[in-house]
């Protein structure tokens, strides 16, 4: 458009050139809660092709944007308002900052000239945030809206993935600033190395080569980088035993000869046996936290340690490496590939670690008819679904129970809080992966505490078809805080056992859900194969043992191959 030969440019405010930004990112929806700084955003989101799925908490915005994250490996997108709103989003975005969960969040702020004036509902989000994201920004130029917005999602999924925060002053959505073509991206302060060295590949190849106890230890790393497949190929070209953290279930199916299983403090026995006496740690996306390297001084003493990640921060930083590698974990494997080194013999090895895996398998007392036990529920779900449903978890007993026998096949295909652990993020995740994936199967397993901290987030399902089967293990106590109570603290059960409960199924019924409450032993499979066929939403709550413990267990500081409850 021009007037005597001068081009008249395009005024837009800021909320609709945010919007224009979203949908330049390929944005498909936003989880968000509305409130007075972004009042004008919501106004504008009204006529926008992008939906806001309007969840009935902040944190449960976060937590199912983490779950539509991890499920589809595409940034997940939140819209909180200021103050309150912003503040309830932490603790989402610490998790998806401790497990690499690539996130943009918005948060609303009170006008540029009332900040630091302790204005209604102000907070310092950026302050606060710090230590929990990437990168944050705060707008004060609305003409730097799209380019802040084409950094943010380029930060949030390249390198480490993580969550980056946008705070935006009320006055920011509402001015106007000038519509222009995307600048060309650049961030010379932001350059992640993802190619590796080949000298340090050659290295490892080498040493490969010479070893007898090798043993891959796979991460969310791998995942994160889209690396499943060339990490099967690689243990399987070079017949290396594979163990996973409690982030990397998937990438091997559980039921392939190689995989022993998950490492760590409820890991298997094979798999910490095969940790602790191998010859060659190869740790691909792995960041050798407390729950998986229980007692680093005597972790993997005899290995040769080998670490691929592509954050430099975590290589040495709580095991000493001999190789270590920073890249992109899949041009690693690539290259890996690529290159070639003598077949190791590590026949006599993997006869061992497969030999341990077979005389230990996770178990339990599968004769006891007197009460559900928990693990029985989560074979037979495993069995229902075929080893094919998205499994979301809350943060639990339930959770380390679904790790251990759910038959896991592919990658994304477990949904769950790891680093930082956070009881009900399985509800509002779950929403979030059902939003990413539609076509299949969601299950959640879901303690009977970490149920009734985001139950609220039931509201969501009805209204937008989510079809999604809650399986409630309901053992009446906070079941991992009893059981160290129990292991460790004299079975003082300080605050942990519940004397009282709602009605789980009426709260269901409340929310236009079918309810089914399972008691009887004897009727188990039977019930859940029916409740399993009811169409649309159903809350399974099961009452299962009260006194169970997750076994094996490494004591916190002690070694990984000084395991209790194996049999």
């Amino acid at each position: 458009m021009s007037i005597l030969g001068e081009t008249i440019k395009e005024q837009k405010t800021g909320a609709h050139l945010l919007l224009k930004g979203l949908l330049e990112q390929n944005v498909e929806l936003i989880f968000g809660y509305p409130g007075g700084a972004v009042l004008p955003l919501y106004d504008a989101l009204y006529d926008a092709d992008i939906p806001n799925i309007l969840t009935r908490h902040e944190q449960g915005a976060v937590h199912a944007a983490q779950g539509y994250a991890k499920a589809t490996g595409k940034p997940g997108v939140v819209v909180v308002t200021s103050g309150p709103g912003a503040t309830n989003a932490v603790t989402g975005i610490a998790d998806a900052n401790s497990d690499s969960v690539p996130l943009v969040v918005f948060t609303g702020q009170v006008t540029t000239d009332g900040i630091g004036k302790d204005a209604f509902q102000e907070a310092d989000i950026l302050g606060i945030t710090v230590p929990i994201t990437k990168t944050s920004y705060q707008v004060r130029d609305v003409n730097e809206l799209p380019k802040i917005i084409q950094e943010a999602f380029h930060i949030a999924v390249t390198g480490r993935p993580g969550p980056v925060v946008i705070d935006l002053p009320k006055d920011m959505t509402v001015c106007e600033g000038t519509l222009c073509p995307t600048p060309k991206l650049h961030i010379p302060s932001y350059q992640p190395n993802t190619t590796p060295s080949i000298l340090q590949v050659q290295r490892l190849l080498k040493v490969l080569g010479d070893s007898r106890k090798p043993v891959l230890l796979i991460g969310g790393g791998v995942i994160s980088a889209k690396a499943e497949q060339e990490a099967r190929a690689f243990a399987e070209r070079y017949q290396i035993p594979v163990v996973s953290t409690l982030l990397g279930l998937g990438v091997m199916p559980t039921t392939h000869p190689l995989f022993l299983g998950m490492g760590g403090m409820h890991g298997s026995y094979s798999a910490n046996l095969a940790l602790m006496e191998c010859d060659l740690l190869i740790s691909l996306g792995a960041r050798f936290d407390d729950r998986l390297a229980t007692s680093p001084a005597d972790f993997a003493k005899e290995a040769i340690i080998a670490h691929v990640d592509i954050d430099p921060a975590e290589i040495g930083k709580i095991i000493q490496t001999d190789i270590p590698i920073v890249a992109d974990v899949k041009e690693c494997l690539e290259k890996l590939l690529e290159l070639e080194t003598q077949q190791p013999d590590t026949a006599q090895w993997l006869a061992l670690c497969q030999e341990r895996k077979a005389d230990k398998p996770f178990t339990y007392d599968r004769n006891n008819q007197d009460e559900i036990k928990p693990q029985k529920v989560v074979e037979i779900v495993g069995e229902l679904t075929k080893g094919e449903a998205i499994v979301v978890t809350d943060v639990g007993q339930h959770q380390m129970w679904a790790a251990q026998f759910y038959p896991f096949q592919f990658a994304k295909q477990l949904i769950t809080s790891g680093g930082l652990g956070t009881m009900g993020y399985g509800i509002p995740a779950a929403i979030g992966a059902k939003f990413g994936h539609p076509d299949k199967e969601v299950v959640v397993f879901v303690g009977d505490g970490g149920f009734q901290m985001t139950n609220q987030e039931l509201a969501i399902l009805n209204e937008n078809g989510l079809d999604i089967k809650f399986v409630l293990l309901n053992n009446s106590s906070l079941g991992m805080v009893r059981q160290w109570q129990e292991a460790f603290f004299n079975e003082r059960r300080s605050k942990s056992v519940f004397s009282s409960q709602p009605d789980f199924i009426k709260m269901a019924e409340a929310y236009g859900i079918a309810g089914v409450r399972i008691t009887e032993p004897q009727q188990l499979e039977e019930q859940l194969m029916a409740a399993f066929k009811i169409k649309g939403p159903v809350l399974i709550e099961v009452v299962t043992s009260t006194t169970e413990h997750v076994l094996p267990m490494v004591p916190p500081g002690q070694a990984n191959d000084r395991m209790i409850g194996v049999e």
